[in-house]
């Protein structure tokens, strides 16, 4: 099983190096706005080959411009690969546009960039330059010392940015597990012999419900996004230049907020399924799940897609499965309130279980709980139910199948 982190660190560049990093940023961009231009047709086909593409642009492009061959063609890779995930929001009726690339960033694979202990070499527009790692001083244990110094991680395509509002430069590195360390027997690649199912219900009033009971409340998040939204609102008011550079400070430090906090409660979720020895943790179909989950706004459709990425990769070093379940063929008579009206104690769905939206009652067999966590324990079912048939067709050995429960207790986790 593969495994991959991303480590961001702050680079020392030289005041005679920031030039040709920056020219070379823009080049980048350049190339991967062009390729854009190429590949999106607003009435014909898109295309979404990478290495067509390339063959049809990387030599004019190399010509027009600078950059090294590797940082041309990861150009035209990320623009390519841009264009694709808008096609595939086309498709599911989102609206979407053509990919733009505005931000300062360029991605540098194994050969644009060279790291060392203490520095990385990377290529520009005016040779190659050496940056130092600005690292943690007198701190030991640290993400640096894992991936950086460490045997069992190796460098793979990795992103520098650059802050023009702090004047820095940052350079996010790409790893990948060794595959000696992956299939090693350390305790956090074991796989479960077994296949317990912790299930996640994602809502609006509770950022996250497992199927054990745990709550992880969004009223933190919730509350910043209206104070954010106020100083945003405040700002674009005032309506100078000083004030749209203060907005897009506002709106970048919003953005880190919402991933710290984000990271902390994916931490918190893998670390629920450990705990409860499970193989896998299910998601709802996050497909739709803005119209589905009431009041949700685009915003809380992003977190829920964060929060799911985040806890994939998380899982991953733990050899956890994390799994989307996708909706059922009879989605079209019996949709959306699949885990939320459904009883988790009998199986009956009737939209009078869920009287509030807090509150579940069964019509049936009288069972009472919170509804985002009988969502939750449904979820889990519906995983486990694939799974006993992926059993059946061998797909697993025979593997028994249950339910991360804690005895119908739960916890809140604010």
């Amino acid at each position: 099983m593969e495994v991959r982190r991303t480590l961001p660190v702050k680079l020392l560049v030289a005041d005679s190096n920031r030039d040709a990093l920056l020219e070379t940023i823009d080049q980048y961009k350049d190339c991967a706005n062009e390729t854009s231009d190429h590949c999106w047709d607003e009435n014909d086909y898109k295309k979404t080959a990478k290495y067509a593409v390339k063959d049809e642009l990387y030599h004019d492009l190399k010509a027009e411009h600078d950059l090294t061959a590797n940082l041309v063609q990861q150009a035209i890779f990320q623009a390519v690969e841009a264009v694709k995930a808008g096609v595939e929001r086309l498709e599911k009726n989102e609206d979407t546009s053509q990919p733009e690339f505005t931000a300062d960033t360029a991605r540098y694979d194994k050969r644009a960039a060279t790291f060392h202990d203490d520095h990385v070499s990377l290529s520009t527009v005016d040779g190659r330059i050496e940056a130092d790692y600005v690292l943690p001083v007198d701190e030991t244990n640290t993400p640096f010392e894992e991936y950086l110094n460490g045997d069992e991680w190796e460098f793979r395509t990795s992103t520098l940015h650059y802050k023009p509002f702090d004047d820095e430069f940052w350079l996010h590195i790409g790893f990948k597990r060794n595959k000696e360390a992956t299939d090693s027997t350390q305790p956090d690649a074991a796989v479960p012999e077994h296949n317990t199912v912790l299930g996640i219900d994602l809502g609006v009033e509770n950022l996250a419900v497992a199927s054990t009971g745990t709550f992880w409340t969004g009223d933190e998040l919730d509350h910043w996004h209206r104070e954010f939204q106020q100083r945003r609102g405040n700002l674009q008011q005032v309506g100078s230049q000083e004030a749209h550079r203060t907005l897009q400070r506002v709106s970048k430090k919003e953005t880190a907020y919402y991933k710290q906090y984000l990271h902390v409660v994916a931490n918190e979720i893998v670390e629920e399924a450990v705990e409860h020895d499970c193989s896998v943790i299910a998601f709802e179909d996050l497909t739709d799940i803005r119209k589905r989950a009431q009041g949700a706004t685009w915003h809380h459709r992003w977190r829920f897609n964060r929060l799911y990425e985040y806890v994939e990769y998380k899982a991953k070093a733990y050899g956890i499965d994390v799994e989307e379940l996708e909706r059922s063929p009879q989605a079209k008579t019996v949709p959306a309130y699949y885990t939320s009206q459904r009883c988790s104690s009998c199986g009956l769905t009737h939209e009078d279980n869920r009287p509030t939206q807090a509150h579940f009652e069964c019509q049936k067999c009288g069972y009472e709980n919170h509804a985002d966590y009988n969502a939750a324990k449904n979820v889990a079912v519906r995983c486990c139910r694939r799974l006993l048939r992926r059993n059946q067709t061998g797909g697993d050995g025979g593997a028994p199948v249950d339910v991360a429960l804690n005895g119908g207790t739960m916890t809140v986790n604010v």
